[in-house]
């Protein structure tokens, strides 16, 4: 039987036994799922076929969401990739990102990677990579089982919901998910899988989830583009060396403490932050104009 706990628990086991973080993740599932190792690796194909999907209906899609607060910006980024400050593969990986949360907000199919708000971070990061690093198809679906194990340890040891631990927990979840599969792609070690998660976390703690009108939109779609950015940032410093002064189980802890502590008006309740805003207020009344004459 195998178990894990921490990601130092994770790390540790692929070390030992000299394996990759995604071997470990999926020797887990197979046992867990009572399914043999083909039929795993098939549902994870499947993920990331409807992954890949999303995003090439993102890029182009021009639909508005029935709010009418999001839709179309994954396209006009994605046709200014060339022009940028970020360069083409960095505000490719956002225009991803965005696409994925636009292609949600339209009731499009999308994977909860690790929850619908920050859907569109991990595979945005792992369709770049399969355009920077030329990566196959195969060695992604087996880096999303990394993406997963992350994912597995932050809900045990703090929460992927935005209710519960405010959007840190979703998107900063997402990044750290990121982070770690991006490195173990381009060829770092599990411990390093585990120091990229690090500094993707560490860089979202205290983020609040304030959506307007409750809608995953605003400011949901967008901070998918930022986070997907900030997690090939975390991966690129890890691989050149650099370490998190703060260990990735401490970090989880940390997250875990942050969201207990943040206010209920700032974790989903759209009773605070920006979903409180002049402008926020306004929007609602629009979204919901029966809510608006009580």
């Amino acid at each position: 039987m195998i178990r894990f706990n921490t990601l130092k628990e994770l790390t540790a086991m692929a070390e030992e036994k000299d394996l990759p973080v995604h071997e470990i993740v999926i020797a887990r599932e197979v046992h867990d799922s009572q399914h043999d190792r083909e039929t795993v690796l098939a549902g994870m194909e499947e993920n990331w076929r409807v992954m890949q999907a999303a995003i090439e209906r993102g890029i182009r899609n021009t639909e508005r969401s029935v709010s009418g607060m999001t839709g179309g910006d994954a396209r006009r980024l994605y046709g200014f990739r060339e022009e940028g400050y970020l360069g083409r593969p960095a505000l490719s990986a956002a225009s991803y990102a965005v696409g994925i949360s636009e292609v949600n907000a339209v009731m499009g199919r999308i994977v909860a990677c690790p929850t619908a708000g920050s859907c569109g971070i991990v595979p945005a990061a792992l369709y770049a990579a399969k355009e920077i690093k030329k990566v196959s198809d195969a060695q992604i679906i087996r880096a999303l089982f990394t993406a997963a194990g992350i994912g597995m340890v932050i809900d045990q040891n703090a929460s992927i919901a935005g209710a519960a631990g405010g959007c840190q927990a979703e998107c900063g979840t997402a990044a750290g998910m990121a982070a770690g599969a991006l490195v173990e792609l381009a060829g770092g070690t599990p411990d390093m899988v585990g120091n990229a998660c690090a500094l993707a976390i560490k860089n979202l703690l205290g983020l609040v989830c304030d959506p307007v009108a409750g809608l995953v939109e605003v400011p949901c779609v967008k901070r998918n583009g930022f986070a997907v950015v900030e997690a090939m940032l975390a991966a690129d410093m890890t691989m050149a060396g650099i370490r998190s002064a703060i260990p990735v189980d401490e970090v989880i802890d940390a997250m875990n403490r942050i969201g207990k502590a943040l206010p209920k008006s700032l974790r989903e309740t759209s009773e605070g932050g920006l979903a409180t805003t002049r402008t926020a207020r306004a929007i609602e009344k629009r979204v919901y104009p029966e809510q608006s004459k009580r």
